[in-house]
């Protein structure tokens, strides 16, 4: 109990530590920039507070658990007992890790769909849009996105193949779609390839790659275990513009289909 009270209380000053400097800045020019005084103030440190003990709870969860369940999945998912049940111990190969690769894409996709950033984006998208972007079909959208991009990551720490042979030629297929992309999505797809990576995503995926990295035979969690997020960063902006493109392709066909028959 001591030893839980210890850290919550260093954990608490080291989020006031972080905090402080955001604090002083918006109080700053407030005072000396705009020199008006802050409306409710009252309210407003109320909310600091707030901000205080959820940050500071959010982290503790982090260490306590989500870094932990994800490094447990990862060492269960890729021990040999599991994997080759009652065959005979042999090496392993990357089609063996099948299970591996279908967790990748369910959390991916489960914890993206669930993100507060993305579901805030996606409604303000609407409103500004008039309804034409859906809030539903841009969550799912970016949430195949990640499922993929992490499913592809998973495969490239269990192989050990470089980063930069999956990075570069997604970026150029981004470069490509973005070229022909419908120009109302493309700000908002590269937008989404960055709500991705928040509160609810990164410390999964981040525990996932380096539980990977550490339990797989032959991979280094320095040089393996990260780059997940960049996989998650990349693929919804593809998702994205494809769902566009898709959508854009749909209505074209059935607005020359609707033409076809008035003539």
């Amino acid at each position: 109990m001591t030893e839980l009270l210890q850290h919550i209380f260093s954990t608490v000053m080291s989020t006031v530590r972080d905090v402080l400097p955001i604090i002083a800045i918006l109080f700053g020019f407030q005072f000396f920039v705009i020199r008006k005084r802050i409306p409710h103030m009252k309210q407003v440190l109320q909310g600091f507070m707030y901000v205080l003990i959820g940050l500071s709870l959010f982290l503790i969860g982090l260490e306590e658990a989500l870094f932990p369940l994800g490094k447990l999945m990862a060492e269960q998912l890729t021990d040999p007992a599991f994997i080759l049940g009652t065959e005979t111990l042999r090496a392993l190969h990357w089609d063996d890790y099948f299970w591996v690769y279908i967790f990748a894409c369910a959390i991916g996709f489960s914890t993206v769909y669930a993100e507060p950033a993305l579901i805030a984006v996606a409604m303000k998208a609407k409103d500004v849009s008039g309804g034409a972007i859906g809030v539903m079909g841009l969550r799912t959208a970016v949430a195949v996105g990640v499922a993929v991009g992490l499913s592809l990551g998973v495969f490239r720490i269990i192989t050990g193949t470089p980063l930069h042979y999956y990075i570069i030629p997604c970026y150029v297929i981004v470069i490509i779609q973005t070229m022909f992309a419908p120009k109302m999505i493309i700000p908002l797809a590269y937008d989404s390839g960055g709500v991705t990576t928040s509160t609810v995503t990164v410390p999964l995926v981040a525990a996932l790659g380096l539980g990977l990295a550490s339990t797989v035979p032959g991979r280094s969690p320095l040089l393996d275990g990260f780059g997940l997020i960049a996989f998650a960063c990349l693929f919804p902006i593809i998702s994205v513009m494809a769902y566009a493109q898709l959508s854009h392709w749909r209505a074209a066909r059935n607005h020359a289909k609707a033409n076809s028959r008035g003539e």
